[in-house]
């Protein structure tokens, strides 16, 4: 979760619609129109209560019903609602491929919050099932010796922990089972998982909003590591913390990037600034400023994939991450690195280039739900200690949440 430190304002404000590009030199994606005005069908549609009256047919002047009500069980079908029918197809229609997450405050519901959370386990598991099932396996009616160390090591170095985090995670558990004398292969498992938590622990830190206004987020990454997905999910998860977002499209190498981007505007009804062409820096610069003008809560700069092996364009990032702080003192205040976390040990050379060139204040891991071995984060914890705010297992917007050490732990060891 959040942590969520914010005064309340006087009054909330309604997402600024998008400029066109003859009015400024930003540009933004506006939002689809709204469904006509029908809180009680909408509160009935998605699970939230009805709390709009509305009045049964009256009956003919000088007549009566013809015969008594039906019995419940004998009733027949009743017939549609036209209007709340027109609102459903409306909302699917909009949705456009969004996954049902149109509404996705109905998710709150009372009685869904165990459910999602054994979905979500279930989804990570599955997604570390591969490296999850090699360390399980070793502990099946295993011995303590020297020859289960070795299968240990070889297991974790295969799930992409490095050399550095195995031996440190090896060194300690001889050290636990010595201690605690420990003689049966399940308490061993054990204490290896408890290792693996507090060494991840370090890097769970959650993403604190309302400290600044507006809070500036700087997003980094390399081609393809889904930088644009996940700013659309991120502004999905800080608007139901009553946060307004203003994205800015700082991508402007990439084809069809400003318009990706504007897509998830128009499905979080937030504004975009963009420009058809341009220096990145200088729409980053355009988007801070409008930010503090209008008074939203957060900005997110999308900026292009790069390789870290690509100087010239580190040094881009460099120039954007300056102009930002020209327009807002001290920002941007979070600079994130999102990272596909099927790179293996490629990620922590991502997060070293990246960290040295920006000075990184938290990660992003994605796609877990493929082939991702997940040792990278034990890797990550033991060599470069950056905070992983959230990690993503999959395209929907609740496959993307806060990370914690213990869930990755037993995801990862069973």
């Amino acid at each position: 979760m959040f942590s969520f430190f914010k005064k309340k304002k006087p009054e909330a404000e309604t997402p600024v619609q998008a400029e066109s590009a003859a009015a400024e030199p930003s540009t933004a994606a506006e939002a689809p129109a709204e469904a006509p005005a029908q809180p009680g069908f909408l509160r009935r549609l998605f699970g939230a209560g009805d709390d709009t009256f509305v009045p049964a047919p009256e009956t003919a002047p000088g007549t009566a019903a013809e015969s008594e009500p039906e019995e419940p069980a004998a009733r027949e079908a009743e017939v549609p609602d036209p209007v709340a029918t027109q609102i459903a197809e409306q909302a699917a229609v909009m949705s456009n491929g969004y996954e049902g997450q149109l509404f996705p405050e109905t998710a709150e519901r009372p009685g869904n919050e165990l459910e999602k959370k054994k979905s979500w386990m279930a989804r990570l598991k599955a997604g570390l099932s591969k490296t999850s099932s090699n360390l399980s396996l070793l502990f099946v009616g295993a011995r303590i010796d020297e020859d289960l160390y070795e299968e240990l090591e070889s297991a974790l170095l295969m799930s992409d922990a490095g050399m550095d985090a195995t031996q440190y995670l090896l060194d300690n558990l001889r050290r636990k089972v010595k201690e605690d004398k420990l003689l049966d292969a399940a308490a061993v498992k054990a204490a290896l998982k408890e290792l693996m938590v507090d060494l991840l622990r370090p890097l769970e830190k959650p993403l604190e909003l309302g400290r600044h206004e507006p809070l500036v987020m700087m997003i980094a990454g390399v081609n393809g590591a889904g930088k644009t997905t996940t700013i659309g999910k991120l502004a999905k998860h800080m608007q139901r913390f009553e946060q307004s977002v203003l994205l800015a499209a700082g991508d402007t190498f990439r084809a069809a990037a400003r318009e990706q981007l504007m897509v998830w505007g128009q499905r979080n009804n937030v504004t975009v600034i963009s420009q058809a062409s341009g220096d990145p820096a200088a729409v980053a610069f355009d988007a801070v400023q409008s930010g503090r003008a209008r008074g939203v809560d957060v900005v997110m700069v999308d900026t292009a994939g790069r390789l870290p092996t690509q100087l010239h364009l580190m040094e881009e990032l460099k120039k954007i991450k300056r102009v930002i702080g020209k327009g807002m003192e001290d920002a941007p205040q979070e600079v994130l690195l999102v990272i596909d976390g099927n790179t293996g040990q490629n990620a922590l050379a991502q997060v070293k280039a990246f960290d040295d060139a920006l000075s990184l204040t938290g990660l992003v891991i994605t796609k877990l739900d493929g082939t991702a071995k997940g040792g990278i984060l034990a890797a990550i914890a033991r060599t470069r200690p950056v905070p992983v705010y959230f990690i993503g297992v999959g395209e929907k917007l609740e496959d993307l949440q806060p990370f914690s050490a213990d869930e990755f732990a037993e995801a990862l060891l069973g």
